[in-house]
């Protein structure tokens, strides 16, 4: 059938309804134990709470396909309620709720490009790029005697993300950042 999967082609990164959920597969690994049926153990992580969860199957059974859809998009603004990006391919605006953006909101600057996951017309998921230079607006006094002994001291970023940084940055710098980690990578000459 071309909207399930069965259990032996699971594949990851394939997209598929797990528990009434859009889940991404992470892995799968088939079992044949000597006495008994086999069954794959498959371990999956939900788009919706983000979640990553291990179950098992049995070879018999089969996986529906999610309907999920990823489009570029560019971050406009938000009102604090909505965050607004513009589809790069058909140039429509689209509503994200906050909820959805939750962290990921220390990452957006207008312009900035991000993938939307889009599942039952709905934005359930915003990727943010791994790396992005933000500017410097606040940085903690570094004493001449700690400059020794501790080489980070704390910034607080455009976004007013809150990261630490070695002491040598000042207010005014672009740094770049991992946001996967939030962790300082390098200034920006």
């Amino acid at each position: 059938m071309a909207n399930d999967y069965s259990i032996h082609s699971l594949k990851p990164g394939l997209k598929v309804i797990i528990l009434k959920e859009p889940c991404i597969i992470k892995s799968s690994f088939f079992v044949k134990p000597g006495k008994g049926q086999a069954f794959t153990r498959v371990k999956f992580k939900s788009f919706l709470s983000g979640k990553t969860v291990e179950l098992t199957f049995k070879s018999t059974e089969r996986l529906k396909k999610a309907n999920i859809t990823e489009i570029n998009a560019l971050y406009l603004y938000n009102d604090n309620f909505f965050w607004y990006f513009l589809d790069q391919k058909t140039f429509e605006e689209i509503a994200v709720l906050k909820k959805i953006i939750n962290t990921k909101r220390f990452w957006l600057v207008p312009q900035c490009k991000c993938r939307l996951t889009i599942w039952n017309k709905k934005v359930i998921s915003v990727i943010v790029s791994n790396f992005i230079s933000l500017k410097v607006v606040q940085t903690t006094p570094v004493l001449k005697k700690n400059s020794i002994n501790n080489s980070l001291k704390t910034a607080i970023l455009k976004t007013g993300v809150s990261i630490k940084v070695p002491y040598f940055i000042k207010v005014n710098d672009y740094i770049k950042v991992d946001t996967r980690t939030c962790k300082y990578i390098s200034r920006i000459k």
